[in-house]
C-alpha cells in the first residue's frame, strides 16, 4: 500500500480490474472517518479503505461531488446521476492538493451457452479506475482514468446468446457474442463552477468518455455491477459509455440536472488496444431528477450517426428512460433499476423501431451474501446475416437471469467472492432450429473487488 501512495502512474498500469461502480471523487478535503470500517495509512498520506461507504444525505459534512454541490455518491458513470443512498466503494486518499480515489473489480468467468449457436469459454473481465479532483480558481477540476484488460478475451469476446453489436474483424457482425471492452474505457476531464448554494454548471470532455445518454452503464450501477453477464439491452440503453470523443455541457439546480453532449457516434472498432479519433457527428440530451435520497430518474434522447461500423449509412435515434431505487438498511443494501430504450433505425433500406426493457435488482446482506436478478425483453432484427431466410426479421426475445455471490475472504481492502448465475431465455419457435427449444446460459465465476 505504501508503494501505491508513492507512485500513482504504476497504480494505473498494474491495477486492471472490471465492472465497478463509478462514483465521483471527493473534494480536496480527505473524507471523514467512517465507523466500522478499517483505516489504513500510507507513507506521506492519510488513506481510508472501505468496501461500502454509504453517504448519509443528512450528514452536515458530506463529501461533495465533482460536478456540483451534492453528495459525491450521486454521481455515476460519465455525468449520470444515481441515488444518493448508493454506497461507495474504493480507496480514498490525498496527494498534495488532490483528493484521489481508486476502485476496481475482477471477474474470472467460466461461461456456457447451450444450443446449436451456443458455446463455452473461460475469460477475464477487468476494470481499474483512478480519479482525482482539486480546487482550481472558483471551481473544481476533475480527472478520471478507467482501464480494462478485456481485450485479452480476444476480438470475439465471450459467448452470450442473442447478444448483438459491433464486429470482431471489421467484416462480419458479432452475433451471440458480447464484445470485449477497450483498454481505454475512459480518459476524461471536467470543470465545474458553483452557481449558488444548490446549483452548478460544468463541462466534461473525454477521449474516450460517456455522453449524456441513458442510465449509468451496467457495470457501474449497483443493481448490475456484480453481474458478470452483460445485459441484452446494452445496445438499447448504455452502449455509448465508451465513446471516442465527447464534450458535454451541463447545469444542475437542486434535484434537477440538464445536459447536452456532442460526440462521435461510432462505436469502438475491433482494435481494442488503441485510441480512436473521428469527427463529432452526433448529439444527445438528458434530464435527470432526484426527488429522494433513495431515488433517481432520467430521460434522454440521442441522434447517433453511423454507430455500427458495418452499417455506415444507418443512423439510430435512441430514446431512454430509467428509474433507480436504492434502499440502505445498514446491513442490507438493495438496488433496483427499471429502464426502457427504443432504437429507431433510419437508412436507405431501413426504417425500424425496436424497443427494449430491463428490470434489474441486487440485494446484499452484510456485504457477504449477494443475490441478483435481471429480466429483459428486446426486439432484435440483427440475429441473422445476409443470405439467411430470416435476415432482417425482428424477433422478441425475453430473458431472466438469477444468481448468487458469497464473499469468502478479505485481504486488506480486497474482497474475494464466488458465485454463479443461470439465464433462462424465451424465444419464438421460429428460432428453434438455430437456437434449440430451451436455450439457456450458465456462468460460474470468481470475483475480486476493492
Amino acid at each position: 500500500m505504501r508503494f501505491l501512495a508513492r507512485s500513482l502512474p504504476t497504480v494505473v498500469v498494474v491495477g486492471a480490474f472490471a465492472g465497478a461502480p463509478l462514483p465521483a471523487c471527493a473534494q480536496t478535503t480527505p473524507p471523514p472517518a467512517i465507523p466500522d470500517h478499517d483505516m489504513h495509512s500510507m507513507q506521506g498520506h492519510d488513506m481510508q479503505s472501505t468496501d461500502s461507504m454509504p453517504m448519509d444525505p443528512h450528514d452536515p459534512m458530506p463529501m461533495q461531488g465533482v460536478f456540483g454541490p451534492h453528495p459525491m455518491t450521486r454521481e455515476g458513470s460519465g455525468t449520470s446521476w444515481q441515488p444518493d443512498a448508493t454506497p461507495m466503494a474504493g480507496l480514498h486518499f490525498a496527494a498534495g492538493d488532490w483528493s484521489l480515489m481508486t476502485h476496481g473489480l475482477l471477474n474470472v468467468v467460466a461461461d456456457r451457452q447451450t444450443g446449436p449457436r451456443g458455446g463455452g469459454k473461460v475469460f477475464i473481465q477487468s476494470m481499474f479506475m483512478l480519479m482525482g479532483d482539486r480546487r482550481v480558481g472558483p471551481g473544481t477540476l476533475g480527472l478520471r482514468t478507467m482501464l480494462s484488460l478485456d481485450p485479452t478475451q480476444g476480438r470475439r469476446g465471450y459467448p452470450l446468446l442473442f447478444q448483438t453489436g459491433e464486429t470482431a474483424d471489421g467484416r462480419t457482425p458479432l452475433v451471440d457474442r458480447q464484445h470485449p471492452h477497450d483498454l481505454f474505457m475512459e480518459l476524461s476531464t471536467s470543470y465545474s463552477v458553483p452557481l449558488g448554494a444548490d446549483a452548478s454548471a460544468f463541462v466534461y470532455a473525454g477521449l474516450p468518455g460517456e455522453p449524456a445518454l441513458g442510465p449509468s452503464a451496467f457495470m457501474h450501477r449497483f443493481s448490475g455491477m456484480r453481474i458478470p453477464e452483460a445485459p441484452l439491452t446494452h445496445h438499447w440503453l448504455d452502449s455509448t459509455h465508451i465513446t471516442y470523443g465527447v464534450a458535454t455541457l451541463g447545469a444542475s439546480r437542486g434535484p434537477w440536472q440538464m445536459e447536452a453532449s456532442w460526440f462521435n457516434g461510432r462505436e469502438p472498432d475491433q482494435a481494442r488496444w488503441n485510441i480512436e479519433t473521428r469527427r463529432f457527428d452526433s448529439w444527445s440530451a438528458r434530464l435527470s431528477y432526484y426527488p429522494l435520497p433513495a431515488l433517481s430518474m432520467q430521460v434522454s434522447h440521442g441522434d447517433l450517426k453511423s454507430p455500427e461500423q458495418l452499417e455506415p449509412d444507418v443512423r439510430v435515434r435512441r430514446t431512454t428512460g430509467s428509474v433507480t431505487v436504492h434502499l440502505d438498511r445498514g446491513d442490507v443494501q438493495w438496488a433496483t433499476t427499471l429502464a426502457y430504450g427504443r432504437n429507431r433505425k433510419l437508412g436507405p433500406s431501413t426504417n425500424a423501431s425496436e424497443p427494449g426493457w430491463l428490470l434489474e435488482s441486487t440485494w446484499s446482506l452484510r456485504d457477504e451474501h449477494t443475490f441478483f436478478a435481471r429480466a429483459e425483453q428486446v426486439t432484435n432484427s440483427e440475429l441473422f446475416g445476409e443470405g439467411d431466410p430470416l435476415h432482417g426479421r425482428a424477433f422478441r426475445i425475453r430473458k431472466l437471469s438469477v444468481g448468487y455471490l458469497y464473499d469468502f475472504a478479505k485481504a486488506g481492502p480486497l474482497r474475494w467472492s464466488v458465485g454463479g448465475l443461470v439465464g433462462l431465455i424465451d424465444a419464438p419457435s421460429a428460432l428453434d432450429a438455430a437456437y434449440g427449444a430451451r436455450p439457456r446460459s450458465t456462468m460460474l465465476f470468481l470475483q475480486g473487488r476493492l
